[in-house]
């Protein structure tokens, strides 16, 4: 891995705990893969706050075959769009997971959760074409980097389900008639009766 994704002996820099790699997303050719991190390093930015965006978050692409970083860009995560229900209550935004649309255009998923409230998903698209390379860069200073630009393409809140978990996994599922692909994604219960594991399948439909 690069040096600055390894966490460090100072404070200050490098990975924050449980904020590392979260999402994984193979390449349609699978030479590639690309390993997101769920917030900022340290030395990047804050993860996200209420009214507050994160720093960015760097997702890397390594080759498959002998493990070498090939290539790096930054995303800026939401600012926690709830406020938790008591006054200084926990709250966190940050990626849950990627996944390839194409060779160079990926989702990804954006969980938020704040106490008392619940969680909040929003699935968002960029082009990794379109941000510049941040790998030989040990901090991501504004104005010394451009990071991925990034389209909404759902809040989960609108789709219909019954309640919103912790979702952290997408995969494509089988062809769709009329050219639509299904997108199926699932959450992980962490373990609590208060949680649920639920997967939940959506016809994509790409839009111009």
């Amino acid at each position: 891995m690069p040096q600055h994704l390894h966490f460090a002996s100072r404070p200050g820099s490098g990975p924050r705990d449980n904020n590392t790699f979260e999402g994984l997303a193979l390449a349609p050719d699978a030479r590639t893969a690309w390993v997101a991190m769920e917030a900022a390093l340290e030395q990047d930015g804050p993860v996200p706050g209420v009214g507050r965006p994160g720093g960015p978050c760097r997702f890397t692409a390594f080759d498959v075959a002998g493990g070498r970083a090939l290539r790096q860009i930054a995303y800026l995560p939401d600012a926690v769009p709830q406020p938790p229900a008591i006054p200084g209550g926990f709250t966190d935004n940050g990626v849950a997971e990627v996944l390839m649309i194409d060779a160079t255009r990926m989702l990804v998923l954006e969980r938020a959760f704040s106490l008392g409230v619940g969680n909040s998903l929003r699935l968002y698209e960029i082009d990794t074409r379109e941000g510049s390379d941040t790998l030989a860069l040990p901090a991501l200073r504004t104005g010394e980097y451009r990071p991925a630009a990034k389209r909404l393409v759902a809040d989960f809140a609108q789709l219909g389900l019954s309640r919103l978990d912790n979702t952290e996994a997408m995969c494509w599922g089988p062809a769709l008639p009329g050219g639509r692909r299904c997108l199926v994604v699932a959450s992980d219960d962490n373990f609590s009766g208060r949680q649920v594991t639920q997967f939940a399948a959506f016809a994509y439909e790409e839009t111009a």
